[in-house]
């Protein structure tokens, strides 16, 4: 029977010594982490997002600062707002949730953000950094993957990785995070040939396609770990809506490990979004 990774508990851990972590730097500077979200429209879905990073600065420790746009606001209105925030010394992190409207571009949104304030890690330099293996803000959802598949996983080195999916926001920075510890990692995608195969070859998997249940049980290798980072909500044939992820979870029970869904990588997004927002503010004051 795979082993379940209780991403929920594990976030916890890190949460709590992010807050010892915060306190002990408050006491020190006399300041706290500050952290400004800025949410631009009112998707349902973003804005609960945003109500659980609140909660867990709060629980941190962290100042928190929201930063509501209406849905029609300008890109240089929004450019200006995180101009300003970047020049507040009191803010250490900067994250602008997605998706944003139409009439703004993202990309140029992300880039105006300062590097060192980049919490969510999606700035070239921080990219780069990354690409290079040097110390720069890693992306949350890729470092909270590899700090759950260090939980099951005694030695990475040697193993082969594969990743569905390339998107800049989990698979290409998992890509490289997994060959900075020397697996052997394959990229895989739409236009994929033969994936099947190609995954059960795999000793680590981690699926982030956005494609619910794509991954079938005869697709792992008995003993890989999985994680499983999609997440939809569909409804079933009763009306009743259910979370499923992007791997069929009730197949898998040869697997070594699996995560969850919900309650596997969602739970450590947030709490590595903590973590990095400490690292912002000790970077800041050690500049």
């Amino acid at each position: 029977m795979a082993r379940i990774i209780q991403g929920k508990q594990i976030a916890k851990a890190l949460c709590d010594q992010v807050a010892r972590e915060v306190k002990a730097f408050g006491h020190e500077h006399d300041i706290a982490p500050g952290l400004a979200v800025v949410l631009v429209g009112d998707d349902p879905a973003s804005e609960v997002y945003v109500r659980q990073k609140v909660i867990e600065c709060e629980k941190a420790g962290i100042r928190s600062e929201m930063h509501w746009l209406p849905e029609v606001t300008p890109e240089g209105e929004l450019l200006e707002r995180i101009a300003r925030l970047n020049r507040d010394p009191q803010v250490h992190g900067i994250l602008v949730q997605l998706p944003l409207p139409d009439q703004i571009d993202a990309v140029k949104v992300l880039d105006a953000i300062a590097p060192g304030k980049d919490v969510d890690g999606f700035h070239p330099v921080n990219v780069g950094r990354l690409s290079t293996g040097s110390d720069g803000l890693i992306p949350c959802t890729p470092l909270g993957c590899m700090i759950l598949i260090d939980t099951v996983t005694d030695e990475l080195r040697g193993k082969h990785a594969v990743v569905i999916g390339k998107s800049n926001i989990v698979g290409k920075p998992v890509a490289l995070l997994l060959l900075e510890r020397e697996c052997t990692v394959t990229v895989t995608h739409i236009a994929t040939q033969g994936l099947p195969e190609i995954v059960r070859r795999a000793d680590v998997v981690v699926v982030a396609a956005g494609a619910p249940r794509l991954v079938r049980g005869d697709w792992i290798k008995p003993g890989a770990v999985v994680i499983d980072v999609g997440i939809t909500r569909m409804r079933s044939p009763d009306g009743t809506t259910r979370l499923v992820g992007d791997c069929a979870a009730d197949e898998m029970e040869h697997a070594a490990a699996v995560t969850p869904v919900p309650g596997g990588v969602g739970p450590m997004t947030i709490a590595c979004l903590m973590n990095n927002t400490l690292k912002a503010a000790r970077r800041s004051v050690d500049a």
